[in-house]
């Protein structure tokens, strides 16, 4: 287990921004937006809801889930919720603050502080905990199915594929759970994690028979899904400089895959392609980051770690454009629509970017609270979850 965690900093600037305190902790402010700024594209809200309390003060980043036609979305207060994901009306909800997790079990001993978001296949709903445990529930209703208890807390989203539900744990475990009663069928345990990290873990990536992931030690990490052995691992970052925060190297944003090729960033390290087959290193170029990157068209877009958004040439890693309007605004990851990026701040905004020349073309607010995890595109709707539950349906509605 890890013996210590340094806070996100994404979790740890918001706080600073709402208590106006940039100047007293040597914290750059954000950059002021542009009050003069005129979009153009039509951005519309097609609806907004919440779910209990969402991340509250936790640090970890709910992301809500959208399949057929469903959005999903969970809180730490143990709300759990489906939203139809074109009106947003309320399809069904849980809570199991009062009465034990659905009616079942000791409710002083409750621990269904749901964080991550869910993760959802076919009719299977599953959401990690905060106390290391792994809930499934159907899809449809919300009825539980079965509860697993994994080795340390569960802050990133479930991958439910096939007859398994693969999870990561925060102390570098990855598991792979029976889909049907969540017995456990393998664990990948790595030799070693950092004392010191960021808190944060990627979202696993799984595709052709292979698990993805980035690590605390700053590897991308390739294990079989049917056994959990690792295959391959390739270096994002080496954890170099003289103290311990300057050899923090985590790579705690999603691996994305484009044909049969890899990316990867890390904290402190550089964006690198990687031949996913192989594990042979294609390219790098240095970039520090500790959210997700994704991929569109000829670029690999990426938010680094003063906020400033980069597009690079897939083929090769050269700098496409740079976009520093938003430096210190915390962004999110990004996330492709089309020709645009999305990316949201630390007050609730939410930008929609030019893919082609880096220009900001449109701006909403959901709220007022920080989003801090990479917004979800489905579809032409891109939906948001803020940290206090607030979750709202986006539409590019006209050039």
């Amino acid at each position: 287990m890890k013996r210590f965690w340094a806070i996100a900093l994404t979790s740890s600037l918001v706080a600073m921004a709402g208590c106006h305190s940039f100047k007293k902790e040597n914290v750059e402010p954000p950059t002021p937006l542009d009050k003069k700024f005129e979009p153009t594209v039509k951005v519309e809200r097609l609806w907004k809801s919440s779910v209990g309390d969402g991340a509250g003060e936790s640090g970890v980043r709910m992301r809500p889930a959208v399949a057929d036609g469903v959005v999903y979305a969970s809180s730490v207060d143990g709300k759990l919720a489906a939203f139809d994901a074109n009106t947003g009306k309320t399809l069904w909800s849980k809570s199991i603050r009062q009465h034990g997790w659905f009616g079942w079990g000791d409710s002083k001993r409750e621990d269904a502080r749901f964080s991550g978001g869910p993760g959802v296949g076919g009719d299977l709903l599953a959401v990690g905990t905060l106390d290391g445990h792994v809930y499934a529930m159907n899809a449809k209703d919300g009825e539980r199915r079965w509860a697993a208890e994994v080795s340390s807390e569960v802050i990133t989203t479930p991958v439910v594929i096939g007859d398994l539900v693969v999870v990561r744990c925060n102390d570098g475990r990855i598991y792979g759970l029976d889909a049907s009663n969540g017995e456990r069928r393998w664990v990948y345990d790595q030799a070693q994690v950092p004392n010191l990290t960021l808190r944060g873990n990627g979202r696993l990536l799984v595709a052709n028979g292979v698990i993805f992931s980035g690590t605390d030690a700053g590897k991308l990490l390739a294990i079989r899904l049917d056994n959990g052995e690792k295959l391959w691992e390739q270096t994002l970052a080496t954890g170099e400089g003289r103290t311990e925060i300057d050899r923090l190297n985590d790579a705690d944003g999603a691996i994305v895959l484009d044909g049969t090729t890899l990316y990867g960033a890390a904290y402190h390290g550089q964006l690198t392609a990687v031949d996913g087959p192989s594990g042979r290193p294609l390219w790098n170029h240095a970039f520090s980051t500790y959210t997700s990157l994704d991929v569109h068209g000829n670029a690999v877009y990426g938010v680094d770690d003063q906020s400033q958004v980069f597009a690079f040439d897939k083929t090769n890693g050269a700098s496409i454009w740079k976009q520093d309007g938003l430096k210190y605004r915390w962004l999110t990851a990004p996330a492709t629509q089309n020709d645009y990026l999305v990316v949201a701040d630390l007050d609730g905004h939410i930008h929609w970017i030019n893919g082609a020349d880096g220009k900001i073309v449109g701006r909403e607010r959901l709220s007022k609270k920080a989003i801090r995890a990479q917004p979800v595109v489905s579809g032409d709707t891109v939906y948001v979850e803020d940290v206090a539950g607030h979750v709202g349906a986006y539409r590019i509605t006209s050039h």
